[in-house]
């Protein structure tokens, strides 16, 4: 998905335990049509969790007959994009000649490397009858080493992930290990993400594995050590400490993190990398048309100026 011009979130409530380094309120924008995305990363206070760089809940909106959402292509550098439904579908094209109907509960990873363009859309049996949409977008930043590996996509149905089934919670691995599951997907470096579903009263634990750690409550409230956080709300964690997340209503919640990357990263629309140069490069590959095209697309979303 491209990047889309919002307010930055804002901060919560700083008062709260001391397993808590930051508590991220993602601020909302109508971007049209009742399309609504909230985000959560980047913040000035923190760009990443792990290699999380960014991270939009989009939805959830009804789509009336004959409308539905058009996400021109658009390319990217340096970075690998999860988009994960919890409602609705998407069309994915990309110029790898990838095509793939995105399902809830599937598993997409698009890496682009060295670069790469798609579009999202709407598929036409949902645009005709209408649909409503619930999602995350998430852009997870590649190692330097990685930054200009080639393309590629990979796309797991939900059935094919792991699920954990546990007293008054299930949970589903996307990406990485959880609950002593490992999902199949492929990652260039160590990262997780899991979808929490959980009980009003049901203990979840997060464990210390991961070197960064967060919670993003998508909705639904929790309470840890004797605090209560409210969705939607992005939790991120001191390293090393055992958290035990209890669901005071019946909450869905995505766990999330990694190992931290070598540095910071620079982030311009829709590219990110280790170079500034490398930025600039990519800003007049896609003004000169040098990216390879979206197959069956005519149109394009054009260099911001």
């Amino acid at each position: 998905m491209s990047w889309m011009p919002t307010n930055d979130p804002v901060l919560g409530d700083p008062t709260t335990c001391d397993a808590l380094e930051l508590i991220i309120v993602p601020r909302t924008r109508d971007l049209g049509d009742g399309f609504a995305v909230r985000r959560a990363l980047p913040h000035g206070k923190r760009q990443m969790v792990g290699p999380f760089i960014f991270f939009d809940h989009f939805g959830p909106v009804q789509f009336i007959a004959g409308k539905g959402m058009d996400v021109r292509p658009h390319p990217h550098i340096g970075l690998a994009t999860v988009t994960y439904l919890f409602d609705g579908k998407i069309m994915h094209r990309d110029s790898e000649g990838n095509i793939q109907e995105i399902a809830p509960g599937a598993m997409n990873l698009m890496t682009a490397g060295r670069g790469i363009a798609h579009s999202e859309r709407t598929p036409d049996v949902e645009r005709r009858d209408g649909q409503s949409m619930l999602g995350l977008q998430s852009w997870i930043a590649l190692p330097q080493a990685a930054e200009e590996i080639a393309p590629s996509f990979q796309h797991f149905a939900a059935a094919t992930l792991p699920m954990v089934q546990d007293t008054g919670f299930t949970a589903r691995v996307i990406a990485g290990s959880a609950f002593g599951k490992a999902s199949p997907v492929t990652m260039v470096s160590p990262w997780f993400y899991v979808e929490v579903n959980a009980k009003a009263g049901t203990a979840v634990p997060l464990d210390p594995d991961h070197e960064e750690r967060a919670i993003y409550v998508v909705d639904g409230e929790v309470e840890i050590a004797g605090e209560r956080h409210v969705g939607p709300t992005l939790l991120i964690f001191c390293p090393g400490d055992r958290i035990t997340v209890r669901a005071k209503t019946d909450t869905r919640m995505m766990f999330l993190g990694g190992d931290a990357l070598e540095g910071p990263r620079h982030i311009w629309w829709n590219f990110v990398s280790s170079s500034k140069e490398r930025i600039e490069q990519a800003k007049q590959d896609w003004k000169t048309g040098r990216f390879a095209a979206v197959p069956n697309e005519s149109e394009f979303i054009p260099l911001p100026e």
